[in-house]
């Protein structure tokens, strides 16, 4: 015989759930015979017993009486609920049921007191000129009708990458502001040492520096050589330090608004996870996206949820033919998997090379007798390698990895995560190239040539994306346009936004744009002016040269997959920063141009502190005040994973409640149709009778 599981479901018992502000008209459901017999009230009934229980022995124990909590015939009146507050626009019933809802409010009205009613009707008051004021606030956000445009034509999935990218717009003008405030304001109010020389354009200054990052651009605000020691010269207000605390807030508050965003992605991500998987009714009924208002637009929708349906039935379809592998085909894809890996390897250690080989190039090419132009291509040639390695090996990942037997999503998560680090692997490499060659002799300030590099990687990497829409992509949608049946339009195809691989770029600007703020203060108001361009840019390729993608991409399930790159990046431009300081060698130009380092001006700030100050500082520096630290980490990171634990035993507790719910519907209708065919059987029994007892009629 087989072995039935039972399952004892148990209703949440709170002072909510025990309270009511509901007169006793709406309570005769609870003094009727059949609700006891309710399957969710069989379940729960030992629980009841025992808050019974314990209710008699607090009375018992001179506890408050039941009396008191109960007067002129209904509950008395706890903590209200949400309902009570809500606007009736908001809740999901019918019009009847909200006329219903209103004179219950108006019974419940009359009952309480006027201090009560006041506040309630402002709480009311105050929630509808929140969300007004929000909506209205949302409606002053720049670039929210090109948002609704592309969102209309294209789907929530490219609308998701301009929104990334005006995220990223936001946090480079706050950054703009901080560095303001505490480098370049001071800068221009209380001016530079004596010894520095007054910024003017001329000499031997040209256009080209622009691009290359020298000579009038060099003596400028943009590089960290520009900032010296003014009249602001005390010990702990000084330009060191406030150049040094602007770059740690720059770092510190992107922290903060990275992991903020990481984390909110990832708990919506976990919510509509496995664990609580979406059943193909609900991308039937629910999936429709009612922002939609071009026709074309809706039937694309239409072959989005039809393609998203079959993408679900090819990956259980995947999963059938992959628990039916033989022995021979798995050891078969295995071997396979590591050629094509090795493939990707090897492809890896070309690209490193190639950039190992364009830096030494380059470095080994300064010298006078050249060309302009012939310089410039050299300068240039470690940007130009790297761009066009992260141009060209995603596309050929993502070709190998179709032929790896992967199911569609595996694949563009393996084709992401190879292109991410491919990115900031290049981008490592690179930095570390640079950090550890040797200083030239014609570069005095070795501070203001790695703020060039950055700078240039920044400057060509935008060209590189300017070129790629207005000489490519736009050029080939003319072709298309005017010559749809020619054999090269027909073997380029139509142009698709591919989502993933332009989120990629911006990440990796971002990263550039961290890594060259402590070099490059102006690079944050450089990478503002850099994203605005790339944003009309985009834009015109998406609205005017791709067509929309007939596979849905999936932007919620990848979103935490960027911010948690976007981390990344932000960690490693921390750490390339924390390393070129840690290394304390001796500056020869900018802020610490006396040969001082960063630890030595902190170190006077310190001791100019009065004795209380120094003891906490040094004690907050120490090894000692490590381990209170850990320990209330531990205690932080234990509260919360029991709270996601409590969490989650009431998400159980409230699925178990929607399952009884629905067994005591069922058993309502069974009573309901039972009692129907009782009322209906007398009656036939009644006109069978009356039938027997007429006497027949005669012919």
């Amino acid at each position: 015989m087989e072995e039935h599981n039972t399952v004892n479901f148990m209703r949440l018992l709170s002072d909510e759930s025990t309270r009511s502000t509901v007169s006793s008209d709406s309570c005769e459901y609870y003094q009727t015979e059949i609700f006891d017999q309710l399957p969710s009230i069989q379940a729960s009934r030992p629980e009841q017993d025992r808050q019974c229980h314990w209710e008699a022995s607090e009375a018992h124990q001179g506890g408050p009486q039941v009396g008191e909590r109960i007067s002129h015939g209904h509950l008395s009146r706890g903590p209200k609920d949400k309902a009570s507050t809500q606007p009736l626009r908001n809740m999901v019933m019918s019009i009847q049921g909200k006329r219903d809802a209103r004179d219950r409010r108006k019974m419940q009205v009359s009952n309480i007191g006027f201090w009560e009613s006041w506040r309630r009707s402002q709480s009311i008051n105050w929630k509808r000129s929140w969300e007004q004021m929000g909506g209205t606030l949302s409606g002053l956000l720049p670039w929210q009708g090109t948002l609704h445009v592309i969102a209309g034509r294209f789907g929530v999935g490219v609308k998701a990458y301009f929104v990334f990218l005006r995220y990223l717009v936001y946090v480079n003008i706050l950054h703009c502001a901080i560095i303001w405030g505490f480098i370049l304001g001071p800068t221009t109010f209380y001016g530079r040492s004596n010894s520095s020389e007054p910024l003017k354009f001329g000499g031997n200054d040209s256009f080209l520096d622009f691009f290359r990052g020298t000579g009038y651009l060099d003596r400028s605000p943009a590089f960290f050589g520009f900032y010296t020691r003014g009249s602001l010269n005390f010990k702990c207000l000084n330009t060191p330090l406030l150049y040094f605390a602007g770059i740690l807030i720059v770092f510190f508050l992107s922290l903060i608004l990275v992991v903020r965003r990481t984390t909110v992605g990832y708990k919506h991500t976990w919510m509509l996870g496995k664990r609580y998987s979406m059943n193909v009714s609900y991308k039937i009924f629910c999936g429709w996206d009612f922002i939609i208002q071009d026709p074309a637009a809706a039937t694309l929708k239409h072959s989005f949820i039809r393609n998203d349906l079959k993408l679900f039935l090819e990956e259980q379809s995947f999963s059938l033919r992959q628990a039916q592998r033989t022995l021979g085909q798995r050891v078969r894809l295995f071997l396979l998997r590591s050629a094509l890996n090795l493939l990707v390897l090897s492809l890896l250690g070309g690209a490193f090379y190639l950039i190992h080989f364009s830096t030494s190039t380059t470095t080994s090419s300064y010298k006078s007798g050249q060309h302009w132009l012939v310089s410039l291509v050299l300068e240039y040639l470690p940007p130009i390698t790297i761009t066009f390695v992260n141009l060209l090996l995603p596309h050929i990942f993502r070709k190998i990895s179709s032929f790896e037997d992967y199911s569609f999503t595996m694949q563009v998560n393996a084709t992401l995560v190879r292109s991410i680090f491919l990115k900031l692997t290049t981008l490592g490499i690179y930095l570390i190239f640079t950090l550890t060659e040797p200083q030239q002799d014609h570069f005095p300030c070795r501070e203001n040539m790695f703020g060039r590099e950055m700078y240039k990687l920044c400057i060509f990497n935008f060209l590189a994306n300017f070129c790629n829409v207005f000489l490519l992509n736009y050029p080939r949608k003319l072709l298309q346009e005017k010559y749809t049946l020619s054999l090269l339009s027909r073997l380029l195809g139509k142009q698709h936004f591919l989502i993933p691989f332009n989120v990629l770029d911006l990440v990796y600007s971002q990263t550039v744009f961290w890594v060259g703020v402590y070099y490059c203060p102006l690079l944050p108001l450089i990478g503002t002016v850099i994203l605005m361009g790339t944003f009309y840019i985009q834009k015109f390729m998406v609205l005017r040269c791709c067509v929309a993608e007939q596979r849905m991409f999936r932007g919620s399930s990848s979103s935490v997959l960027f911010h948690f790159m976007l981390l990344l990046g932000l960690i490693m431009a921390a750490t390339t920063v924390g390393f070129n300081l840690y290394q304390e060698k001796r500056s020869s130009c900018g802020p610490l141009g006396n040969g001082e380092t960063v630890f030595n001006v902190t170190g006077v700030c310190v001791d100019s502190l009065p004795s209380p100050a120094q003891t906490t500082l040094r004690y907050l520096a120490s090894e000692a005040f490590a381990l209170p630290l850990i320990l209330a980490e531990i205690i932080i990171l234990t509260s919360y994973v029991s709270r996601g634990r409590a969490n989650q035993k009431a998400i159980e507790r409230l699925k178990d409640m929607l399952v009884m719910s629905s067994s005591d519907k069922r058993f309502l209708v069974k009573q309901h149709a039972t009692m129907l065919r009782r009322q209906r059987t007398p009656h036939r029994a009644r006109s069978a009778a009356i039938k027997e007892d007429d006497p027949p009629q005669p012919f």
